[in-house]
C-alpha cells in the first residue's frame, strides 16, 4: 500500500465460499480454518465466523491447504509463535506461508522449487522435531514428492529439500498420510490411495529414500481419504498404529499396525508364506523392526462416498503424556458427518454422533475436520459452504450448529447497493443471489468494527447469472437479474425478509410497504422460478400430510417463513430466504449481459451478448408495468456496461466494439411517456471498454478499457456532444471496473475507484474547475490517493466496483466501497479520507512538478492557497508544514499561539486588523524567518502590507502551477 496521509483503508468484510475439490480445507493447531478461494488461499476465524485475509500467489485454482503444525499436531505447538501453511494449486505449485501469532501478519516464504507437472491433489505433513518437518505431495502426474523443511529457530532461512520422489505408476494418488513407526524416532510410514483401490504403504527415514513395504486391498473403489493416530495400546498390545480409510465404496476400514519382533528375529520369506501373512495380513521390514498389518474393523453406515476420515486429534495429559481418543469423524456425499467410536464392552465401532445437511439443494460434503481441542468439527459442501457444530454438553454431547462464514463458490459477476446502503447484493456465476449486511444488536455495541453476515438468499437458479439492478424507487425492495437465458426475471422482498431486515439494522424506512402479502418464497422443481407463499395460503400448506417425500424433484418441501433475529446458518438461507419471482422481462435475443436502473427507479435498462447490431439493441423497461417502452439501437457487440447521470438525463453504454453511446432520455411529466434520442457514439479506446461511471454530482463520466487506460469525459450540453478531458496514466493491466463518488465538501472533488483485471484496485483524487469565460470544465487535478495492499485485494479480475450510498454519512469523511471479482470474493473496504481531495491533489501536482515543499518558500504559496480553500473550522489542518518550516528555524512552537482561532497567531505587539489577514501574517513572519529579518517593523502599515503580500503570494502560485 502507498503511504499516503491523505487516505486509508481498512479491510471490514470478505465474503467468499470454498472451491468445491477434497482436501482443500485444514484446519490448524493455531485454531485458524485455511481454505482455497479460487486462486486465492483464504483464511477464516471460527470465534468470530469471519474471513481475516486472503493470500494471494497462486496463478491457478488452489486445490489443497496443509497446516504446519495442524490440529493433530496442537499438543506439540503450544507456545509455537509462528506456523506454517502449505497450499497447493491446479498447475502443480506448492507455496510456502508464514503467519505470526503475535504481529497477526501473513508472510509469502518461497515456492517449492520442484512442481509437479499436473495439479497438486493432496498434502499432507509431520512434525519431527521442533525445527524439522516431512511433508508428502502427490499430484495428477502419478507423482508423489517427499519434502523436508527445516523451520528457522530464531528467524533464520529457510531451508527445503526434496528427499525422495515415488511413482505411482499408471493411476494417481489422491489421498496421502504420514507417520512415525511404532518403536523408531527415525522410521516413518506413508500411506497412499488412489484409483487402483488399494493402499500402498511406504517406509523410510526421516533423512533419506522411501522403500515400498506392502499393499493393502479390501476396498472396491477409489481411495479417498487416509489417516494416521498416534501409537495406541490396544487390548493391552501398547506399540500399535492405527490407519483409516474410506473409499468410494461407501465403507470405511480400519488398519491396524503392530509391531512384531526385532529384524534379528525376522525371517521375510517364511513369514510371507505362513497362514498367518494371509489371515492376518501383510509383514514388513523398517529399521530394526518388523511390522504386522491387519484389519482391525469395518465400518458400514454412509450411504455414498466417503470423501475424509480422520482421527481425533490427541491431547496432552496432566503428566505431559499424549493421549489418542478412539474417535473418527467421516464426511461423505449422503449430506452426514458421523463421528464412530468403539463400544466399551465389545470393541465394535459404532455411530455416537451424527449431522448433517437438510436443504433439498445440499449435494453432501466434501470434507470434514476437527478442531485442535475436539470440541467442534467442520464440513465444508459442494455449495461451497462450511458447517460448523459445536460439542455444548457437559456431561451428554450436545452438538449444536454455529455461524461460519458463507459466500459464492464461483466467480461474482455483479454486486449493487440498497438504495439507503443498508445491505448489500451480489449475484455470480453460482446462480445464487446473496445478501450481506451488517448484524446490529446489542451484543455488538462494545465492538469497533461491523459484523457482516449474508443474511439472505433470494435466488437459487438453474442458470449462471451476470448481472444485477437493485429498483432505486419508493415502495418494497425489488432487483433484476439477468443470467444466461434470454428472460430477466424481477424479484420482490417478502415480508419475512423485511422483518429480518429490521432486526439486523434495527430500522426500517417509512416509504416501505408495510401491507406485504407474500411471507416467503418456494422452489420449483427445476429451479427456475420462485414461487410466493401468501398469508392466506400458509394454514393450507401446513395442513399437507407429512409423509410425502422430502427430497425428490416431484416433491419439493415448501419453505417455512421465519423471521431471522440472528445471522442465519447455511440451511436456513438455502431454503428459508427466497424471493417471490413477480415478472419475467421477454424480449432479448441472447443471454443477458449487463442491467442498470435510474436514480428514480422508473426505468430499466437492459442488454444482451451480440455480435449484430440488431442483437446489441439496449432495452428499455418501465418499472410497475414492466413493459417494454424503448429499443436503443447504437453498438455491434455485446454492450457491456450501462449507467443513468446523476439527474436521469442520459444513459452512457459501453461495449465491446470499443465505443461509447450517450443517449439522452426524456419524460413527459403528465402522460409518463419516455422519448429517447442517441446524441453520440465514437470510439472511447482501443480495445474492449468494460466499464464506465458517472460524476454522481455532474455530467463528467469515465471509461475503463482493456487497452489499460481510464480516461475522463465531459458532456457538453449546447453542442450534444462528448468531449475527451483527460487520460490517466496507463496502469499495468486491463481496466476492469470503475466507481466515481463526490467528496462531502465540494460537489467538483470526487474519488474514483479503479479494479483491473489483476485483481488490484487503486483510488484517485479528481479536482474539476470550471474555465471562467465559458463555464465549462478545464483538465481535471488528478492524483493517486492509494494503491491498495495485495493482501487486501482480488486475486483475479476485479468485475465490479460500488460506493456505499448511506444516508447517515453525509458530514462524515469515511466511506465504504464494495467489490466483487472471479476469486469468488465480495470485498467492502472502509475508506478515510483525512484531508480534503482538492487539497491532496494540489500538493501532489506540486511534488510531481519536483516542487521542493517542505525546505523552499513555495511551501507559503502552496499553503497560503489551501488556508484560504478551507472551511474555518477546518484551517488549524494546515499548520504543520508552516509549524515544521519554523521550527528548522528554530522559533518556539509558543509563537503560534494556542491553537484557538481568536487571536490568529497571538504574538505580542501585533494588533489584529481582521481575520482574514490571519494566515497572511504568519506567512509574513515565515518568510522574514527564513530571510533572517526581524519579526516587528516599527510604524509598518499592516494593511498594506497584507494586500502586497497577498498579492505576490497569488503571483507566485500561478507561476508554480
Amino acid at each position: 500500500m502507498v503511504e499516503n496521509r491523505a487516505v486509508d483503508v481498512e479491510r471490514v468484510f470478505i465474503g467468499g465460499g470454498c472451491n468445491r475439490i477434497v482436501n482443500n480445507v485444514s484446519w490448524g493447531a493455531c485454531g485458524l480454518i485455511s481454505f482455497g478461494s479460487q486462486n486465492a488461499v483464504s483464511i477464516f476465524c471460527p470465534q468470530n465466523a469471519k474471513i481475516s485475509t486472503t493470500l494471494p500467489g497462486h496463478k491457478a485454482s488452489v486445490n489443497c491447504t496443509h497446516w504446519l503444525p495442524s490440529s493433530k499436531f496442537a499438543f506439540k505447538a503450544t507456545g509455537w509463535e509462528k506456523h506454517y501453511l502449505l497450499s497447493g494449486d491446479a498447475e502443480g505449485v506448492i507455496i510456502l506461508w508464514e503467519f505470526s501469532l503475535v504481529e497477526n501478519k501473513w508472510k509469502y516464504i518461497s515456492q517449492l522449487p520442484q512442481s509437479h507437472k499436473k495439479g497438486v491433489t493432496c498434502i499432507t505433513a509431520i512434525l519431527t522435531s521442533q525445527n524439522e518437518a516431512i511433508f508428502t505431495s502427490t499430484s495428477s502426474d502419478c507423482v508423489v514428492n517427499v519434502w523436508k523443511i527445516d523451520l528457522p529457530a530464531f528467524g533464520g532461512d529457510f531451508t527445503i529439500t526434496c528427499l525422495d520422489t515415488l511413482s505411482a505408476g499408471l493411476k494417481p494418488m489422491v489421498t496421502l498420510s504420514l507417520a512415525e513407526l511404532p518403536g523408531s524416532t527415525t522410521h516413518l510410514i506413508l500411506a497412499m490411495g488412489g484409483l487402483d483401490n488399494k493402499i500402498h504403504l511406504y517406509s523410510g527415514e526421516t533423512k533419506g529414500q522411501f522403500v515400498r513395504a506392502c499393499e493393502l486391498k479390501g476396498h472396491t473403489d477409489w481411495i479417498r481419504s487416509l489417516d494416521f493416530s498416534l501409537p495406541v495400546s490396544i487390548n493391552g498390545e501398547p506399540h500399535n498404529l492405527l490407519l483409516v480409510s474410506s473409499s468410494q465404496d461407501k465403507g470405511i476400514r480400519i488398519w491396524k499396525m503392530a509391531l512384531c519382533d526385532s529384524i534379528s528375529n525376522f525371517d521375510e520369506k517364511k513369514a510371507q508364506n505362513s497362514l498367518a501373512y494371509y489371515i492376518k495380513g501383510p509383514v514388513f521390514i523398517a529399521g530394526s523392526f518388523s511390522y504386522q498389518v491387519s484389519l482391525e474393523s469395518l465400518v458400514i453406515g454412509h450411504e455414498d462416498w466417503v470423501y475424509s476420515v480422520e482421527w481425533q486429534p490427541p491431547s496432552l495429559m496432566e503428566n505431559y503424556s499424549c493421549y489418542q481418543p478412539q474417535s473418527i469423524l467421516s464426511a461423505s456425499i449422503d449430506k452426514t458427518m458421523m463421528i464412530w467410536q468403539p463400544e466399551k464392552t465389545t470393541g465394535i465401532w459404532v455411530n455416537v454422533v451424527t449431522v448433517g445437511e437438510l436443504s433439498h439443494s445440499a449435494l453432501g460434503f466434501y470434507g470434514g475436520h476437527w478442531s485442535p481441542n475436539g470440541d467442534s468439527i467442520l464440513a465444508h459442501g459442494y455449495g461451497g459452504s462450511f458447517h460448523l457444530w459445536k460439542n455444548v454438553g457437559n456431561e451428554f454431547d450436545d452438538w449444536k450448529p454455529k455461524k461460519v462464514p458463507s459466500g459464492h463458490f464461483a466467480a461474482v459477476t455483479d454486486i449493487g447497493w440498497g438504495r439507503y446502503g443498508e445491505y448489500l447484493m451480489s449475484v455470480s456465476h453460482d446462480q445464487t443471489t446473496r445478501i450481506f449486511a451488517s448484524w446490529f444488536n446489542e451484543a455488538k455495541l462494545k465492538e469497533d468494527h461491523d459484523t457482516w453476515h449474508e443474511i439472505a438468499r433470494p435466488q437459487v437458479h438453474g442458470h449462471d447469472v451476470n448481472c444485477l439492478a437493485i429498483i432505486q424507487g419508493k415502495g418494497n425492495y425489488r432487483f433484476v437479474s439477468g443470467a444466461d437465458e434470454k428472460v430477466a426475471r424481477v424479484f420482490e422482498a417478502p415480508l419475512s425478509f423485511l422483518k429480518t431486515l429490521n432486526h439486523a439494522t434495527s430500522h426500517l424506512h417509512d416509504d416501505l410497504q408495510v401491507d406485504v402479502q407474500v411471507l416467503v418464497a418456494n422452489m420449483s422443481a427445476l429451479g427456475l422460478s420462485q414461487k410466493p407463499i401468501y398469508a392466506q395460503a400458509l394454514s393450507e400448506t401446513r395442513d399437507r400430510s407429512s409423509n410425502e417425500g422430502f427430497d425428490t424433484l416431484e416433491n419439493i418441501p415448501d419453505a417455512v417463513p421465519s423471521v431471522l433475529t440472528e445471522p442465519p446458518i447455511e440451511e436456513q438461507l438455502a431454503w428459508h430466504t427466497l424471493w417471490p419471482e413477480s415478472h419475467k422481462l421477454y424480449g432479448h435475443g441472447n443471454e443477458l449481459f449487463s442491467l442498470c436502473c435510474d436514480h428514480q427507479g422508473k426505468l430499466v435498462a437492459s442488454s444482451c451478448k451480440a455480435q449484430s447490431m440488431s442483437v446489441a439493441e439496449i432495452w428499455l423497461w418501465e418499472v410497475g408495468s414492466w413493459k417494454a417502452v424503448g429499443r436503443l439501437q447504437s453498438h455491434s457487440l455485446t454492450v457491456t456496461r450501462m449507467e443513468f447521470s446523476h439527474d436521469d438525463k442520459y444513459l452512457l453504454a459501453v461495449s465491446r466494439d470499443r465505443q461509447l453511446s450517450l443517449f439522452s432520455i426524456d419524460r413527459t411529466e403528465d402522460s409518463d411517456q419516455i422519448s429517447y434520442q442517441l446524441l453520440t457514439r465514437q470510439e472511447a479506446h482501443k480495445r474492449i471498454v468494460w466499464a464506465c461511471c458517472w460524476n454522481p454530482s455532474g455530467h463528467q463520466f469515465a471509461t475503463g478499457s482493456r487497452d489499460k487506460t481510464v480516461k475522463i469525459w465531459e458532456v457538453q450540453k449546447e453542442k450534444s456532444l462528448v468531449q475527451k478531458l483527460m487520460t490517466l496514466p496507463a496502469f499495468k493491466s486491463s481496466v476492469t471496473a470503475l466507481s466515481w463518488t463526490g467528496s462531502h465538501h465540494h460537489n467538483e472533488e470526487g474519488v474514483l475507484a479503479i479494479g483491473m483485471e489483476t485483481g488490484l484496485i487503486e483510488l484517485w483524487g479528481l479536482s474539476l474547475r470550471k474555465h471562467e469565460q465559458d463555464s465549462s470544465f478545464a483538465v481535471p487535478k488528478t492524483s493517486l490517493l492509494i494503491q491498495f495492499d495485495p493482501f487486501m485485494c482480488h486475486v483475479s479480475s476485479v468485475n465490479r466496483l460500488a460506493w456505499r450510498n448511506s444516508e447517515n454519512n453525509d458530514e462524515s469523511d469515511d466511506m465504504q466501497l464494495a467489490s466483487c471479482g472471479a476469486d469468488h470474493c465480495v470485498r467492502i473496504f472502509k475508506i478515510v479520507l483525512e484531508e480534503s481531495i482538492d487539497e491532496h491533489v494540489k500538493v501532489q501536482n506540486l511534488k510531481d512538478d519536483h516542487v521542493d515543499v517542505t525546505n523552499s518558500p513555495h511551501i507559503l504559496a502552496c499553503s497560503t492557497y489551501l488556508f484560504y480553500n478551507r472551511s474555518s473550522d477546518a484551517r488549524w489542518s494546515i499548520l504543520p508544514p508552516w509549524m515544521e518550516l519554523s521550527l528548522r528555524n528554530g522559533v518556539s512552537m509558543v509563537d503560534f499561539g494556542d491553537g484557538s482561532y481568536e487571536p490568529y497567531p497571538s504574538v505580542d505587539g501585533l494588533e489584529q486588523v481582521g481575520t482574514k489577514d490571519c494566515g497572511i501574517w504568519v506567512c509574513i513572519f515565515m518568510e522574514r524567518i527564513i530571510k533572517g529579518q526581524p519579526l516587528f517593523i516599527p510604524g509598518e502599515d499592516l494593511v498594506a502590507k497584507a494586500d502586497q503580500f497577498r498579492t505576490n503570494l497569488a503571483t507566485l502560485f500561478l507561476s508554480i502551477l
